[in-house]
């Protein structure tokens, strides 16, 4: 293993992924690092790695597997400090996914004593709306700063909404809290993936990035056990208040420990603080996040037209400031050019909506539906983000082992990710045997997990190398958006279907001349009044097939929307720019031309 290519500004990017520099890497010597600063954090990466960086671009369309790049991280630091920064990170990535999941669990005690019961979807969609939104921004502005000193900006930001959180006595005070503490955790887990594609080497990459998923998936899976087990002996407020100085102490841990000298991106240290504010792109910044918030606000609860119009003009007007005023646009649209690239974005908006459907309510399905207690509920996530994880490793470690394309892995998986939602709308009504159910999850998890490295390693080879870091960056953002679009529109599926089902069922019961309009709007928003809130026989027994009906129809909805995906990811095709230039030399030489689609069956 050879010394990373590092320069005085942390490294060119465009240099130290260079296939033009391969030659020379074997011997090229490191410049800022230490002898004890010479441990790449992970020996990890792969031509076909998960998520592409500046620093990992390659000027040779032949990535065939066999460069010295291919062993070389673009930095280094001691395996103590490796270590540190390793167990930090996945804290912060814990605490995050911890609020994502968690929350469901804690909503019917916090909607009670805030009485907030038909704005509690708000507990989870603010939370996501920020995340989603700040992920771009600190995409672009870790290519600006030093990602360490965001790492403590973002975790003390996560630390600060927490905080707000824990102390709120209003609904407007607690969702100023989750806003915070969605910011902070969307900019942790965009500066998580900056550390892996820095300090780890190009051939295994995918496999530890599906390391990292794991460790978010954790997360989701204990966050609803910890908060459905703690909450009625600690109450919610201190669910949050604890969570403070955890990430305080991650981030000043990850701070500490990675070395001054790190930088990301191709112009991170050059110029004062003031140039590098002026480099930001204000302007598209505010008219990004005005476009993503405008746009889940209309489509949260009732849909509603004049925001949804609105958000559609923040887009055009974002777009135009791209394309004509930003001198470093937040995301270039020459990378919006490229088909492949676009449509893999689409569908994974759209794929990942309909898995953030399982997570948010197969716990729901399981508090409302089969009557578990909560604690006992948050633990169906266990065997999906078990599949998931596991999905994400095993195609990282058996097949993305190279460059090339993976359109018909990515195609096998989407079709068997739809099949599991189908059977999942099937299998939640209480006459389905439990481990049955818990068979069903797990699988939708080994299919996603899989889906998602396959993507990523065929965006890779669908676009040019010089466009790599910022077309997994556009991935990543359109991932993030996933979680705050399937909470939007499938909250509002699912609140619309559960209203009907309610109303109709009560109107239903003979000799009833009971107004059940405050019931129906509890219910709504507390799925644990359905078994211990006090319901009659047929009160109750409305209650749960409500439910039952509110998940189907959503579960049969994210069906749809998947198969609308698939049709999309098939049509990216199979040949990146590396087929078309091997094509034209074998034309030009007289020889047979390749077929693109090969790379799934070499």
């Amino acid at each position: 293993m050879t010394s990373a290519r590092v320069e005085s500004s942390g490294g060119s990017p465009f240099k130290n992924g260079s296939r033009e520099e391969s030659g020379d890497s074997k011997d090229a010597p490191s410049i800022n690092d230490s002898t004890t600063e010479e441990t790449p954090l992970l020996r990890s990466g792969s031509g076909s790695d998960v998520v592409g960086s500046v620093s990992s671009v390659s000027s040779d369309p032949s990535e065939d597997g066999d460069s010295p790049d291919l062993d070389t991280p673009n930095q280094r630091v001691s395996r103590g400090r490796a270590v540190a920064i390793i167990l930090s990170v996945y804290l912060l990535i814990f605490l995050q996914a911890t609020n994502m999941s968690g929350i469901t669990m804690a909503q019917s005690t916090i909607a009670a004593d805030l009485d907030s019961y038909e704005n509690a979807m708000w507990f989870t969609t603010a939370f996501l709306v920020a995340m989603s939104s700040s992920t771009p921004l600190v995409g672009k502005l870790a290519s600006i700063f030093s990602p360490r000193s965001m790492v403590l900006v973002a975790s003390s930001l996560f630390a600060v909404g927490c905080f707000v959180t824990s102390q709120a006595r209003s609904f407007s005070v607690f969702i100023l809290g989750r806003v915070l503490t969605g910011m902070g955790g969307g900019a942790a887990m965009a500066l998580a993936i900056v550390l892996i594609l820095e300090l780890t080497t190009k051939r295994d990459r995918g496999l530890y990035v599906g390391l990292m998923n794991a460790g978010f998936t954790t997360g989701v899976s204990l966050g609803a056990v910890v908060f459905g087990g703690l909450i009625s002996v600690t109450g919610w407020r201190a669910l949050f208040w604890a969570q403070v100085p955890l990430s305080l102490i991650a981030g000043l841990a990850i701070y500490f420990s990675i070395p001054a000298s790190f930088s990301s991106g191709h112009h991170s240290k050059e110029g004062s603080l003031a140039s590098k504010l002026k480099r930001i792109d204000y302007p598209g910044a505010l008219f990004l996040t005005s476009t993503v918030v405008l746009f889940l606000f209309g489509l949260s609860n009732n849909i509603q037209p004049i925001p949804l119009f609105i958000s559609l003009v923040t887009l055009v007007i974002f777009v135009l400031i791209e394309c004509y005023v930003a001198a470093d646009p937040i995301v270039p649209i020459s990378v919006i050019k490229n088909r492949g690239a676009l449509l893999i974005c689409l569908s994974q908006l759209g794929f990942m909506a309909a898995r953030w459907a399982v997570l948010f309510y197969a716990p729901i399905a399981a508090l409302a539906v089969r009557g578990f207690a909560p604690a006992t509920s948050g633990s169906i996530l266990i065997p999906t983000n078990l599949g998931f994880g596991s999905g994400g490793l095993l195609v990282g470690w058996l097949h993305i082992r190279r460059a090339g394309s993976f359109w018909l892995s990515c195609v096998v998986s989407f079709t068997l990710f739809a099949a599991s939602l189908f059977m999942l709308s099937l299998a939640s009504t209480p006459d389905v045997p439990i481990a049955v159910y818990i068979v069903i999850v797990f699988f939708n998890g080994l299919f996603t997990g899989a889906a998602l490295n396959y993507t990523l390693a065929h965006l890779l080879h669908l676009t040019a190398p010089e466009t790599h870091y910022i077309a997994t960056s556009l991935l990543g953002t359109f991932r993030g958006f996933a979680g705050s679009f399937g909470s939007a529109i499938g909250g509002g599926i699912f609140a619309r279907t559960l209203r009907e089902s309610l109303e109709k069922g009560f109107d239903g019961i003979d000799g009833s001349d009971r107004d059940h309009s405050e019931l129906v709007r509890k219910l709504i928003g507390s799925p644990a009044l359905v078994f211990n809130g006090g319901l009659g026989p047929r009160e109750h027994e409305v209650a749960v097939q409500g439910y039952v009906d509110a998940i189907r129809v959503l579960f049969q909805a994210a069906v749809v929307l998947s198969v609308i995906v698939l049709v999309i990811q098939a049509g990216t095709g199979w040949k990146g720019p590396a087929d078309k230039v091997k094509d034209s030399e074998e034309v030009g030489d007289g020889g047979v031309q390749s077929d693109g689609a090969s790379g799934d069956r070499r």
